[in-house]
């Protein structure tokens, strides 16, 4: 693994986003923004399950408006998400969120750009230039003929010099495509040029299976490469979602280490315990746990614990029975009925 990428740091309200500060997890509310009752409190559980900056759609002047009461009852800091209108910008800026995501070259006239850099500098609110595969702009598709990587870089490079030529640099940037190898060789061809912080993901993922698998395929790579700062795992489903396969890719790297790191073997012939049951319920009651911690589940008295040797605490089953073990060792051995209890009770000790 690569050593990560020094970056520029900017703030998002109290967070800090490049410069060596820890990968954040981004998640985006799925509610009707308008909603004010509805999206706060999607916002509010959200940050409790882990999400550190929450993103929030405004398609219209009632979204806008929305913001600030949205905004004073969240505990992480809000993004504002919009789309060409300039307008909408300045009323989510009087709102009071902590950061814009929207393409300066798509806004209109320079003289709206330069009035909104104006009141995002007086407010020190950073803005995400957000590139995406399937809105470039004509001229860009006309001359590279499809959203290739070199396409989203310039695309990118675009809208960051209208930002300097204000002298406006509390920039990030995000360049993303539904196709896996777009979206890494993008951010790798980004990063040779720029140090501007990185949001990354794979845009429209997919539903939580596929999903999945694209985004721990492509962000794992990036990640890997010592590229990214904040990210979102896109998903069409559940938001919270988003959130734990968030830190799962980070913690697989070994970039972040909040809440449990659970290990199961796959089974075979020779188990004689439902392992998958018991994997399942594990993975369901520590969901919510913030501490790190490692956890086994394990199919056999034999070799289970040693092959866990390194979990904080685990359990090996055999036939109607099984073992509590930590570090490898051997603690008591239970009838199988008694194995997820007994386990969880030695999880919940100080």
């Amino acid at each position: 693994m690569k050593k990560r990428r020094r970056t520029r740091l900017i703030r998002v309200g109290h967070v800090p986003v490049g410069g060596g500060s820890p990968v954040t997890v981004q998640s985006m509310t799925k509610t009707d923004t308008r909603d004010t009752a509805a999206t706060a409190a999607q916002v509010r559980s959200l940050a409790a399950s882990g999400c550190e900056i929450i993103r929030i759609a405004v398609p219209d002047m009632a979204a806008a408006q929305a913001l600030g009461p949205i905004k004073k009852t969240s505990p992480i800091p809000v993004i504002a998400d919009i789309h060409f209108d300039w307008r909408l910008a300045l009323e989510a800026v009087q709102q009071g969120v902590d950061g814009l995501r929207i393409n300066p070259g798509n806004i209109g006239a320079r003289w709206k750009v330069a009035e909104l850099v104006a009141v995002c500098k007086d407010r020190k609110i950073p803005v995400r230039i957000g590139v995406n595969a399937g809105s470039l702009s004509k001229k860009l598709l006309q001359k590279f003929k499809h959203p290739t990587p070199e396409a989203l870089v310039e695309s990118a490079a675009e809208h960051i010099e209208i930002l300097e030529k204000l002298d406006f640099r509390d920039i990030k940037v995000s360049l993303k495509a539904s196709n896996v190898l777009t979206t890494v060789e993008a951010y790798r061809l980004f990063a040779k040029s720029f140090r501007y912080p990185l949001h990354i993901g794979i845009s429209e993922a997919g539903p939580s299976f596929t999903g999945i698998i694209k985004s721990s395929v492509g962000l794992g790579i990036i990640l890997a490469e010592g590229i990214g700062d904040t990210m979102r795992v896109s998903l069409s489903a559940d938001p919270h979602e988003e959130v734990r396969v968030a830190y799962e890719i980070l913690k697989s790297l070994g970039l972040r280490t909040r809440g449990p790191n659970i290990i199961s073997c796959p089974t075979c012939g020779r188990c004689q315990i439902d392992i998958r049951g018991l994997a399942a319920e594990v993975e369901e009651r520590l969901k919510d746990l913030e501490k790190p911690i490692t956890v086994a589940v394990m199919g056999c008295v034999v070799n289970g614990p040693g092959e866990a040797r390194e979990a904080d605490i685990g359990i090996a089953g055999g036939a109607g029975t099984g073992l509590l073990f930590r570090k490898g060792k051997i603690i008591k051995k239970l009838a199988e009925k008694d194995l997820l209890d007994a386990l969880m009770k030695e999880i919940e000790k100080p």
